[in-house]
């Protein structure tokens, strides 16, 4: 996605190799925070309460997921679009109809990326590799 703002916003050529591995370092950590502490909690609790009279578990891992790239998205596209106007300065007409373009492309990459690659290669992996497996003691 850090590539894809840089495309967006036209940086890609403007930005030295050094620069664009410490905006990655930075929007990483930053996105991992909101992740952690604000959007992850958030979303989850959100999404529990939409599917709570569900059975179906692929419902709840869809809605999770969906909040979860909204939310990103919100807070993200503010980091893109203030991580632009840094490098370039602002030459838009009104900031938050620039901010609303950057959160619709990004949403528009994002949750389809989230929902048809990502999240199933890592719930793959995570149940494959990392998940202990369970031993029948009896």
């Amino acid at each position: 996605m850090t590539v894809y703002n840089l495309y967006l916003n036209g940086m890609i050529g403007k930005v030295n190799f050094y620069e664009g591995i410490l905006e990655f370092f930075i929007a990483f950590i930053i996105a991992l925070i909101l992740d952690l502490f604000l959007v992850g909690p958030n979303a989850k609790k959100l999404a529990l309460k939409f599917t709570a009279n569900t059975k179906n578990k692929i419902y709840t891992i869809l809605t999770i997921s969906t909040f979860m790239v909204i939310g990103m998205a919100l807070f993200m596209s503010a980091f893109g679009l203030a991580t632009m106007i840094l490098h370039s300065g602002y030459n838009g007409n009104f900031i938050l109809v620039d901010y609303l373009s950057v959160f619709g492309k990004n949403l528009i990459m994002a949750l389809p990326l989230q929902i048809l690659i990502m999240g199933p290669l890592v719930r793959f992996i995570f149940t494959k590799y990392i998940k202990p497996k369970r031993i029948n003691l009896v």
